[in-house]
């Protein structure tokens, strides 16, 4: 029994999935043989999977860019071998309901829990208890960034929603100044989220939320709605926040002895796809801003910080997580994160990365052989 009770499960998740170039088990080449070393793999999934759906009736960008894939597009998945899999995105609704609720379908068929989303609010919200060595590990999803009818409700499909209001401050006494933002959360939203929380603590040993939220492809900046939603989710019982949507590495903080991570960065991901309803005709991309940075024959179209990223590690007990860390991250020219090493110049370079965008929020880091520890006891 005591070797039980001491049993632990080491858990890694990484940021955005969801590359739209063939073979996709390619993406996964050289990070694949580091998550396989986990006991459990979290990823979010940037795309939806299926031929079904309705053609979007609004754009991103120049050109438009939407986020549907053939369901052949999801083998990048099974080749990184990720157990539990994010539906709470700005993109899963793009299409409407029908192709979200395919690729629910298709990673249940894969063996894979699904979170965030779902055929009403009760499924969307629903935990995935996931049990390791006798360790009970509750997951749930939400996403702040969606648009108005995206949100899962009573016999309704869709996306579980922690949204936030936002408001313009001028500065009247000195016109064409840039107005202050000000964003803050939900407060039904919040609550609901805080109320699912503390049902999932009593159902396993320790809760982990997932969230697509914050500004994009912006170094550092945390919206003034992101904190209080931390907080409160720690307060209600969660234990880990892993943070995504930034294409970016966002701070990481330290919250009564609880980590949030902004935004772990991204993972597996390229541009998006453009294609009509009832076509897939796998195009190039809409980010202006990109192109600049795009190296010759290069497969990554984001800036050139958005290739610095991490793998978020926890090591878990049936007392709670014992050790939280992460994995500096490169992406490379053909879109393929790897670890890089502490003689790789690009370690350092991460780790100063992550130290200034969490300047601002307390934390501590330490190095421990090719991880950075968060150190949790101040």
């Amino acid at each position: 029994m005591a070797k039980k009770d001491n049993a632990t499960v080491t858990l890694v998740a990484g940021g955005d999935i969801g590359p739209v170039y063939e073979p996709t088990e390619q993406f996964a080449e050289l990070i694949s043989p580091v998550l396989q070393q986990a006991d459990l793999r979290l990823g979010q999934c940037e795309r939806t999977y299926s031929e079904r759906g309705s053609e979007p009736q609004f754009s991103y960008g120049p050109g438009g860019q939407h986020s549907r894939l053939h369901p052949r597009m999801a083998s990048v998945w099974k080749a990184a071998g990720i157990d539990i899999v994010s539906l709470a995105s700005n993109h899963a609704m793009d299409w409407g309901p029908d192709p979200v609720l395919d690729t629910a379908e298709l990673f249940r068929g894969m063996g894979k829990y699904v979170i965030g989303a779902g055929r009403d609010a009760e499924e969307a919200r629903k935990p995935a208890i996931v049990e390791r060595n006798g360790v009970k590990i509750a997951f749930l999803a939400y996403c702040s960034v969606l648009r108005d009818g995206q949100a899962a409700g009573e016999g309704k499909a869709g996306i579980a929603p922690m949204r936030a209001h936002t408001y313009y401050a001028p500065e009247e006494f000195q016109p064409g100044t840039p107005p202050r933002i000000i964003t803050v959360p939900y407060e039904e939203d919040l609550q609901a989220l805080q109320e699912d929380i503390r049902k999932a603590r009593k159902q396993a040993d320790v809760v982990i939320m997932s969230i697509h939220w914050g500004l994009r492809h912006i170094p550092k900046t945390i919206c003034t709605y992101q904190p209080p939603i931390a907080h409160a989710a720690i307060d209600a019982g969660a234990d880990l926040i892993l943070g995504h949507h930034a294409h970016s590495i966002k701070a990481v903080e330290v919250y009564k002895g609880k980590v949030c991570f902004y935004s772990i960065g991204n993972f597996m991901t390229t541009g998006s796809a453009k294609a009509a309803a009832g076509t897939f005709d796998w195009n190039l991309i809409w980010f202006p801003i990109d192109r600049e940075c795009l190296p010759p024959n290069g497969m990554y179209h984001f800036p050139s910080h958005c290739r610095k990223t991490m793998v978020a590690k926890a090591v878990i007990g049936k007392k709670g997580i014992e050790r939280v860390s992460f994995l500096p991250t490169f992406i490379n020219h053909r879109a393929q994160p790897y670890v890089v090493t502490p003689d790789d110049p690009k370690f350092q370079e991460i780790l100063e990365f992550t130290e200034w965008v969490s300047d601002q929020h307390p934390h501590k880091f330490r190095v421990e052989g090719t991880e950075v520890v968060v150190d949790t006891l101040g």
